[in-house]
């Protein structure tokens, strides 16, 4: 996937170790007894001679404790995802764990200065030992994207992509988009999770496109026309949204941090939280004057540009190599 177009594809490496190991559970005592049998699992499966380095990803889940008690000599760069910053707010288990890995890590990565300003909130770290290091996109979707669909038919295809959890707003989309005419809403998410929203909200006009892979969902963004991020919480980077500008396809975003970060001025601030009624207002005008998508579009390519997976590739590997 990361190799440059045209080069041979990589030999392949050891067969990456699983395993089965019972209990998992992300709070309370039980925790770190499941912890503890990882950690026990982890040096038959990964002798030390191939371990290398530790490099904990999602430090406040139980591979990262279990790596930094299997490995304790090893140097430790710790990459954080939103995810390891929502629940270490939410759990106490959790927070110990980011705390304990933080303090570990010689460098902590992260995609944003946003990130970084959450993390400080939940554990002491010196700006030294911060690392900032985009997530990127694949290199041929900046060079090959999907050809767009030509239409005619007047309607506003409005895309939603991503989990359905309470943090990502899409409830409030659904409330304040509701029956705008013209306007058709999508959604690509889990299925369960699209079955617990109809729970809650009128989804009876929005279309089911179901949980798409990446190159679905890549196919899936050049049959609409805005996609939109109505996230209530911080996001660590919006990759997504920097794939669909890659596309071609307009973002529109509620201004939290990370997206701040990733998109700023290239996409369109709409805070369907705060103000739902001029959010329904600058969508409905959409529907009839497509003029600003096209600004969008304009500005959402080279603002893709900005993060080719080749370079957060490089990036990571420098890291890894300046570690040992």
């Amino acid at each position: 996937m990361l190799a440059p177009d045209g080069a041979p594809a990589p030999a392949a490496g050891p067969a990456p170790a699983l395993l089965g190991v019972p209990g998992e559970q992300l709070d309370g005592p039980g925790f770190w007894s499941y912890v503890g049998r990882l950690t026990e699992g982890a040096h038959p499966a990964l002798p030390s001679r191939r371990a290398g380095r530790a490099a904990p990803s999602a430090p406040a889940f139980g591979a990262t404790p279990a790596l930094l008690r299997a490995y304790p000599e090893h140097p430790a760069i710790a990459l954080v995802h939103g995810t390891d910053l929502l629940f270490a707010a939410k759990q106490p288990t959790q927070a110990d764990v980011l705390r304990e890995t933080t303090a570990a890590a010689r460098i902590i990565v992260l995609p944003t200065p946003a990130m970084a300003d959450q993390l400080r909130l939940l554990a002491p770290v010196e700006s030294s030992r911060i690392l900032y290091v985009p997530w990127g996109i694949p290199d041929h979707l900046l060079h090959r994207p999907p050809v767009r669909s030509a239409r005619d038919d007047g309607e506003l295809r409005v895309l939603y992509a991503g989990r359905l959890t309470a943090e990502k707003g899409a409830a409030e989309l659904v409330s304040a988009i509701a029956s705008i005419p013209g306007l058709i809403l999508s959604m690509a998410a889990p299925a369960l999770e699209f079955r617990r929203l109809a729970e809650v909200a009128d989804l009876s006009t929005t279309r089911y496109l179901g949980w798409l892979s990446r190159p679905a969902l890549w196919a899936a963004f050049a049959e609409h026309d805005l996609l939109v991020l109505p996230s209530a919480k911080l996001e660590a980077f919006g990759l997504t949204a920097i794939e669909a500008q890659a596309c071609g396809l307009p973002v529109a975003y509620q201004p939290v941090p990370g997206l701040i970060d990733a998109l700023g001025d290239s996409a369109l601030p709409l805070d369907i939280l705060a103000d739902p009624h001029r959010a329904r207002a600058t969508l409905a005008g959409l529907v009839s004057a497509r003029s600003p998508l096209d600004g969008l579009r304009a500005a959402g390519r080279p603002n893709a540009a900005r993060y080719p997976l080749s370079a957060t590739t490089r990036e990571l590997a420098a890291l890894s190599r300046q570690s040992v």
